[in-house]
């Protein structure tokens, strides 16, 4: 297993205004593995995600991606594992607004030892006669897809999404999930893709439901729908 929690654990406040978000998460994802994680507001994803991440501490439980533990980590060594390891996609693009498209790519180049072709890059992503453009130059698709772009050209082992179609429109979300799907199979990244959206689990390979802080259901898919495909 590539991806593995166990029993993970987190609250935020104290005492009486303490809340548990997650209330003992325990998964395992394959190399390569496409999963979505779903569940709707509030239920523990976003907190997860970060967690898994590196950005947030788990109050308990174990961590490891890749055989290493992220809990043993000190900040030192937790820095070096999102540079070199993590690839983040939010839905907000958080680019660079006085940087091109281009340019904002490699910004996650910079960020890697082993990155990958920042031409290959822009012709997969289709922003290849878009390379000079500023992000407020650009569609909110095409921003996302600079975004991916960013996170992608680490060579990151693990691509983390959190609601990347969250605040685009359906026929641009479909495009954003296309390209998501073909950078898992051409490059072989693991993704984990943190939704709201119930039609999107078809395109993955394991679907992971949470609910309150815990996993509701936690399945394989053995009949995958291309993101194409899927309607909404």
């Amino acid at each position: 297993m590539y991806l593995q929690l166990h029993n993970i654990r987190k609250s935020f406040g104290s005492r009486e205004s303490r809340t548990e978000v997650l209330k003992g998460i325990s998964f395992s994802m394959n190399r390569g593995e496409f999963c979505v994680l779903l569940g709707p507001s509030g239920s523990g994803k976003s907190t997860l995600l970060n967690i898994i991440g590196g950005i947030e501490t788990p109050d308990s439980g174990t961590l490891e991606v890749g055989g290493e533990s992220i809990r043993a980590m000190n900040d030192r060594a937790l820095t070096r594992y999102r540079r070199t390891h993590l690839g983040y996609v939010f839905q907000s693009y958080n680019l660079i607004p006085n940087l091109t498209a281009e340019e904002n790519i490699e910004t996650g180049a910079y960020l890697s030892d082993h990155p990958l072709d920042t031409e290959e890059m822009l012709q997969i992503l289709g922003l290849s006669e878009h390379r000079r453009k500023r992000p407020n130059q650009l569609s909110g698709g095409q921003q996302q897809r600079v975004s991916i772009g960013r996170a992608v050209v680490k060579n990151p082992s693990l691509l983390l999404c959190d609601e990347p179609t969250g605040a685009l429109d359906y026929q641009t979300s479909k495009d954003i999930l296309k390209l998501l799907e073909q950078i898992n199979h051409h490059f072989g990244t693991t993704i984990l893709m943190v939704t709201h959206n119930d039609a999107l689990k078809d395109m993955a390979d394991r679907v992971i439901r949470l609910k309150d802080g815990r996993i509701r259901e936690n399945t394989q898919n053995s009949a995958k729908i291309p993101a194409e495909d899927l309607e909404w």
